[in-house]
């Protein structure tokens, strides 16, 4: 099982030195990977850890990759078991991260960099030298200010987006594709809002959801779902 952590909350990843995010002792600002058939060593403890998950530098064993603002949504290519993860983001950018199916260990940045960009320090990182994961899609506040992960499309009803990563903005509910292949983006962050009127028709848009055949749905925070179809 698979949980995504948010920071603490609170502006700018304000816990400690160097923020909840980098902080390889604390479950926050992470993706955290139990397995929950298992048991752990500890009278309480009612899950136990997979290998494979991060060792080293004094991290805790639940940790399967950091460096998370609040990720909002994260879901799995049903095909390729390939991982997607939008993390929100604070005053300027929204973000959405990539991690090949059975990939951990990934630093996405945060709060050393915002999206693409430095955070803290406001400048000089280097994201080569310090090995973070830069997104694989951005979008500004000047677009919306908050993303909602959705998933990659495996339905039928729209044989053109079979294959696209599909998510959208909680505020503006303006709706996104991205197509990677072998780890790079295909097709650029492509706005597939088309005619409705942006946070308007699909206002708070909270999550997405997939039935077993492949179709997509979306949740608003209004209690409504809708089905996303062919036009």
């Amino acid at each position: 099982m698979y949980l995504g952590v948010g920071d603490g909350g609170g502006a700018n990843d304000q816990h400690g030195a160097a923020g909840n995010g980098q902080n390889l002792g604390t479950l926050l600002g992470k993706m955290l990977r139990l397995d929950v058939d298992g048991r752990g060593a500890g009278p309480n403890q009612a899950y136990a850890i997979p290998a494979g998950n991060l060792s080293g530098n004094g991290a805790l064993p639940e940790i399967w990759s950091y460096g998370l603002r609040n990720p909002w949504r994260y879901s799995f290519d049903a095909c390729t078991g390939d991982m997607y993860i939008a993390d929100v983001g604070q005053n300027e950018i929204e973000e959405i991260d990539f991690e090949p199916a059975q990939n951990g260990g990934r630093n996405y940045g945060w709060r050393l960099m915002e999206g693409d960009e430095c955070f803290n320090p406001s400048s000089g990182c280097d994201a080569a030298t310090q090995k973070l994961i830069l997104p694989v899609a951005t979008y500004n506040h000047d677009t919306g200010v908050s993303i909602t992960g959705g998933y990659v499309y495996r339905g039928h009803a729209i044989a053109g987006l079979r294959g696209a990563y599909l998510y959208a903005d909680y505020d503006s509910a303006r709706f996104f594709a991205l197509r990677m292949r072998d780890g790079a983006p295909a097709l650029q962050q492509t706005d597939i809002t088309n005619n409705i009127n942006p946070g308007a028709d699909v206002p708070g848009i909270a999550s997405f959801g997939q039935d077993e055949a492949g179709e997509l749905y979306v949740i608003s925070f209004e209690g409504t779902i809708y089905r996303i179809d062919a036009e």
